[in-house]
Parts: structure tokens; sequence; C-alpha cells
């Protein structure tokens, strides 16, 4: 009987002992307790061992203005409590009063479950882009909101692409109501971290910089946090670890290690950093999958490139970028294609189909060589490498541990001998360069033809302007311009892919008006190497005419003192306060 009546009044669990998380303790607070015989009278005594359970609640005298109690009521509280006297302990649980908490738990102990989390800094940013379309203007700023975390040695990391372009950058710490401004130190734009700083000494004050965690393994836990669209106060996903691959990199069109989580990953979280369950760090969220078929598909950039990336600025100064191997390879999974080449049963490796011309060791390596090996790590014939224990990960990747200007050993199975080259690493020289690097574009004009260097925002600047056509976008895409910034490559250091963006239309450039995105090859029978030479061989033209060669086989025939002169007329009509960028004067 004893315990069937013990069932009906749930003792509350121990602070001590609880588990449960702190809303529940204040759930807590209002269970009800135990009580003694002196529950028939005037004062409630609560037993001292349960004094916590209730949050540190004590007993209390009945107030005087209380109305006392009908007779009636008096004796059935008399029945009650000689009942408790006569069957002891079973019967005492049956007394339960509703004891009210006195006392409220400290908001530091409801909100502050991850203390790390007041290392995470929301960060406002004012952009202005470039106007690729009219190279010597800017877009209207706009500005945006993102998250970063703070590091060792007074510095903040945050994504690239949350400062590119930035004209004013502000950081402001979790329950604070100041903005502080801050200096970007480096952009990485290929890993998409970026570092800033801050030099008021009042932001640093009472914020422990975040530690950094080992890689984490597949289905463990992580925790997103940082500032996404919804709400201006921080916010908290959490997920497991799905993948980790070598990634495409959206922001610096790159592949490098990289982590898939299924943790919800939003507008603003960008830059915010990712827990492991100690608290330490494990990422940076940088990107999301958005389809129809897919959801919280999220991806974080691990410790090994963020840590890349900071050694790599303090050992140089600044960021100089992850160096590459300079070669393009194919797949060996074709038996007959092995035995072709003179491999053995027991050798595995990818064969070099094209080598950078631009790469240090261009003339080491050769078409048709088969890469056995990296740094001593054996490369298998899909061009990947142990990692884990149970994974495997392209070659690449350890490429990408190196820094810029490292060497790397290189074993090469050539006409069927086996031979070691000291490799090198440089950065990569894209002909069509990914990023313009913070500059303004470069642009040269002489009678209203304007000239640009082609670059990957470029790219995505005229092909957004081109949707218009509807339809028709099929035509108008410059389709030779894709083609070289996929499959060519960079013949010299300086080369660039040099184009008539628009034609500012006049007199003088009548018939001319719809040569728009076309590559120019020749100046007067020369090559154009970049638009600097362009601009230096029309200045310094002596000739009657300037003849310029475009592909498709077009050609442009100007004279050369009219146009000189109706440039001029040209500039001031469109309030073009220079023929060139500024980079081109230098």
């Amino acid at each position: 009987m004893g315990d069937n009546k013990r069932k009906r009044g749930r003792k509350p669990k121990s602070p001590a002992n609880d588990t449960t998380t702190t809303m529940d303790f204040q759930y807590n607070n209002q269970t009800t307790s135990t009580t003694s015989s002196a529950a028939v009278n005037d004062v409630v005594s609560v037993p001292t061992s349960e004094t916590s359970d209730l949050g540190g609640t004590q007993a209390s005298r009945r107030s005087r203005g209380r109305p006392r109690k009908g007779e009636e009521q008096v004796e059935k509280e008399k029945q009650r409590s000689r009942h408790v006297e006569q069957n002891g302990e079973g019967a005492h649980s049956m007394a339960v009063v509703a004891v009210p908490s006195l006392t409220v738990p400290k908001w530091e102990n409801v909100v502050r479950v991850v203390p790390s989390m007041d290392a995470v800094v929301k960060v406002f940013c004012v952009h202005t882009e470039p106007n690729f379309s009219l190279p010597w203007q800017r877009k209207r700023q706009y500005s945006s909101s993102s998250s970063g975390f703070i590091i060792g040695g007074r510095r903040v990391l945050t994504n690239a692409h949350s400062v590119e372009h930035h004209t004013q950058v502000k950081l402001k710490k979790r329950g604070s109501d100041t903005k502080y401004l801050a200096t970007v130190l480096a952009i990485g734009t290929e890993c998409d971290i970026a570092m800033l700083s801050v030099s008021d000494d009042e932001f640093w004050e009472g914020v422990s910089p975040l530690e950094f965690g080992d890689l984490p393994a597949l289905q463990d836990a992580v925790t997103v946090v940082g500032y996404p669209i919804g709400g201006d106060t921080i916010s908290v996903t959490s997920g497991v670890v799905s993948r980790m691959e070598i990634l495409s990199y959206a922001h610096g069109s790159t592949e490098l290690l990289g982590l898939q989580i299924d943790a919800a990953i939003n507008s603003g979280n960008s830059g915010g950093p990712a827990f492991n369950d100690k608290g330490n760090c494990v990422g940076i969220a940088f990107q999301s999958l958005k389809h129809e078929d897919v959801e919280n598909i999220g991806y974080v950039i691990p410790t090994t490139v963020i840590t890349h990336f900071i050694k790599d600025y303090e050992r140089n100064g600044a960021y100089t970028g992850f160096p590459i191997l300079g070669v393009e390879w194919q797949k060996m999974e074709n038996p007959d294609l092995r035995s072709s080449i003179g491999m053995g049963p027991d050798q595995k490796g990818v064969r070099i189909r094209r080598i950078e011309p631009t790469a240090p060791e261009s003339n080491v390596l050769k078409p048709s060589d088969v890469i056995l090996s990296f740094d001593g790590v054996d490369i298998a014939n899909d061009g990947t490498v142990p990692f884990r224990h149970g994974e495997r990960i392209g070659f690449s990747y350890l490429v990408s541990q190196k820094y810029t200007g490292d060497s790397a050993l290189v074993k090469v199975l050539r006409n069927k001998k086996i031979l070691e080259f000291n490799i090198r690493l440089a950065t990569h020289k894209r002909l069509i360069p990914a990023h313009i690097k913070g500059k303004p574009p470069p642009y040269y004009i002489i009678a209203g033809f304007v000239f640009s260097a082609v670059s990957v925002p470029y790219l995505r600047s005229e092909f957004a302007g081109l949707f218009q056509y509807g339809k028709e976008y099929e035509f108008d895409a410059p389709v030779k311009l894709l083609d070289k910034h996929l499959h060519a490559m960079a013949q010299s250091i300086d080369e660039q892919v040099v184009v008539v963006s628009q034609v500012l239309v006049a007199d003088i450039n009548i018939g001319y008006e719809d040569i728009v995105n076309t590559q120019i090859l020749k100046f007067n029978g020369k090559p154009v190497r970049n638009l600097k030479t362009l601009a230096n061989m029309v200045e310094s033209c002596k000739d009657e005419y300037l003849k310029f060669e475009l592909e498709y086989d077009q050609i442009v025939v100007l004279q050369t003192k009219t146009a000189r002169e109706a440039t001029l007329d040209i500039l001031a009509t469109h309030c073009i306060p220079s023929a060139m960028s500024d980079d081109l004067k230098k």
C-alpha cells in the first residue's frame, strides 16, 4: 500500500544529479514536495535534504491576513495527520503541499549553454562592387550581415565573400549594442576565408578566443553558431558530419577539402564557427546546397584549410594562396591503357594529360608521364590516396597541404622507367582569373571601343545581362570565352584575354555598334598579349590606321588621328574621367 501511494507524488530530481536542461530546472521549481505531520499546523516545514530540489526554497509562515479554516476542515486535517503517524513513511508521501519557488535561477545559467559562443561575433559590411559594364564606375553600395569568431592574436575569422569589395566593416559582440570598426588583414579567395582585426581595446575585453579541434569523423556531432536571417540574436543549429571529400568552393572556383553536414546553414550563417561536442571549433560554415531534391545539406571549411590560411599569413605577412602541381591528369583504371604505357600489375598511378606552361617545373614533367606517388604516398589508378581509416581522398589534398614555394618529391613512370623529381610548387596562374582581388577592373577606350580583360566576375556580370534575351541567349553568349575559361591555359605569366566589351556609339564607329564580348587577337599585325600591351601599342602607334583583328575573322579599321580626336569627345559625352584605368598608367 505504501508503494502505491508513493507513485502519486513524483519526487523532483536533485540539481546535483539532474541531467536535464536548465529549462527543465525552471519547471521543476513548480513541482511539489512531501511534508511531515506538521502540515496540519500553520507552519509548513520542509526536510533539509529536499531543499536543493526546490531551488533553495525555505519554509515560510502563513500570512496573518489569511482567513482561518472551518472546524470541519480542521477535523479532516487532524484525521490525515493521525493516519500518517499510524502508517509511517508510506503515508508520509500523501501529505503533499505546493511550495512556491522563492528564488529565480540566474539568467547566465539559462542562456550560457556553451561559453565559447561569446567569441562569435556579427559582421556588418558595406560593399561597393565594380561595374564591369561601365568599368570606370562602381555599383550602388549595399549592406550585408554575416558571422565571424575570435581567434588568438586579436584576430577574427569570417568568410571572404562576407567582406568582398568592402568599403566598411564593423563587428558586434554577442550581447553588446556597440559596433566596432574592423580592418581587413587578409582575404583568401580560394579558401573563402578572411582575417579581420579591431584596434579598439574594449572589443577584446572579456572574450576568450576559440580553440581549434581535430578534424571530425563521420557521424560526429557538430553545432553551427551564427547570425542567420530571421532575427538579430545568435542562432544554433546542430547536426552530424555526413561526408568528407574534396569539394568545389563556389566563391574561389577551387577544389579543397570540405565537410558536408546536415545542419541548416542559411544566409547570414556564413563565417560562423562549427563546434564539436567539446566546444572546440572544427570549421567555418560557408555554403549550402540549394536544390529542390535536397534538404539541409550544408558545407563547412575544415580546420586543415583554416590552419593553412592562418600559417600562410603568419609566414609571409600576406595571403599567398594554395599551390598546385600544374598538371591535368587522367585515370588509369582501364587495364589495356595501363599495359600500353608499360605499367606493371603492381603499379598504380594517373597519367598526365597536359602541363601548365606557367608551372615552375613545366620542363621537368612531360605528357604521358604516370605519377606513381606524391611525397612518398602512393596514388591509386582513380587518383585517390589513403586518408583515414576506411577512407580515401583525391591526391590533390596532399598538394593543398603544401605552401607556395615548397618542394615535393614526385615519382613518375616514363618509358617503363621510374624517375624521381623534386618539384617546386606554385600558385595557379589562370588564363581567366577567378577574382580581381578587390581591384577595379582594368579598361582602355579608343574611339568608343571599350577594351577589357576577361575574368570570372566579368563573365558572370555579362551573362547576367544576357539573360534578358530569353530564348536568344545561346546565340549571344560568348561561347569561345567560356571555352577558354574551362580549358585554355596561360602561355605566360602576364597573358590575358582582351575583349571589346562594348562600343560607345559615335560617328566614327558607324557599322561597328554590334561588336560585343569579342576577343581581340592582333593589333596592326602584332599579337595582343594583355590589355596593357594593347594600350601601349595604340598610344604609341604612328601608322595612318589602327587595325584591330578580332576573332571570327572580324576587322576594325580606324584612322589614327581621327580616332584620338573622337575619343576625347566620347569621354566627355559619357562623363568618363580617363581613357584608361589607373593600373595601365603605371
